[in-house]
């Protein structure tokens, strides 16, 4: 039978925290993107054929607790690292995505036993002046699908928008709270000086970025391996944006899966 979608509630810091879970196998731990996860995705359920997908939310994203707590970067690594251990995530493969993919390499650099291996898809946290980082937080709402997806009106229509029978305004203001969560994690331009410590990820990292990135650079993807002192191995999503989660699902889990064997 196939397996099915658990939902558990666990209580960190006092607040109840939302974690997915689904499939077999050991387990691989997934920190979202912009946005997080209001709802399980493609993404996730292709993963999940192949490995036990683990999906912890992060703080001020769907299904999170609170991040106006989390003062400094050290917060939230710390914050990151309670979050995976309640999850049973310690020590496990972990994919981050976008500032989830910033924070799954800090937690990597700060305690590099507490991950075994790590893909890494157009995660934020270095910048060059030369080939800046996307102002993410300056644009318009109009042009958050076009900057995010290389399918944009798809985009906008599943992703920006309520699910059927969801409340407008709720889901509006999950949204400005994520995005506000987001920056205080990554202000400003997602560089908090993780080139310093990129030579403390000792694990195996896979680093995946869609062709069409219109907020982190293709390129940074050699930055980040050049200082990673654990092997690593650059993959492409040709046609899918920053979002390739949402643009390419099956193709960036299939790198994904092949990755972590």
């Amino acid at each position: 039978m196939p397996a099915r979608l658990r939902e558990r509630r666990l209580r960190i810091r006092g607040e109840k925290v939302r974690v997915w879970e689904k499939g077999r196998g050991r387990p691989r731990g997934v920190l979202s993107g912009l946005f997080g996860f209001p709802t399980w995705t493609p993404f996730l359920e292709a993963l999940s054929l192949k490995r036990r997908v683990i999906v912890p939310s992060l703080p001020g994203h769907p299904g999170g607790g609170d991040f106006r707590t989390l003062d400094d970067l050290a917060d939230w690594v710390i914050a990151a690292q309670e979050l995976l251990e309640a999850a049973g995530l310690d020590r496990a493969d972990l994919v981050g995505l976008g500032p989830g993919g910033a924070l799954a390499a800090e937690v990597a650099a700060f305690s590099p036993s507490s991950v075994k291996r790590l893909a890494l898809v157009a995660p934020f946290g270095l910048y060059d002046e030369r080939e800046p980082v996307a102002d993410f937080w300056a644009k318009r709402a109009t042009e958050l699908p076009a900057t995010c997806s290389a399918q944009p009106e798809r985009f906008a229509a599943e992703v920006l928008a309520p699910p059927a029978g969801g409340d407008l305004i709720e889901f509006q203001v999950q949204q400005t709270r994520s995005l506000e969560s987001a920056a205080r994690l990554l202000w400003p331009f997602g560089d908090r000086g993780l080139a310093k410590r990129l030579h403390r990820i000792s694990a195996p990292t896979l680093l995946v970025w869609g062709g069409a990135d219109r907020i982190v650079p293709a390129s940074y993807a050699k930055r980040f391996a050049s200082g990673i002192a654990g092997r690593t191995r650059i993959r492409s999503i040709p046609n899918a944006g920053h979002r390739a989660d949402f643009d390419a699902p099956e193709a960036l889990a299939k790198v994904v899966l092949d990755f972590l064997k």
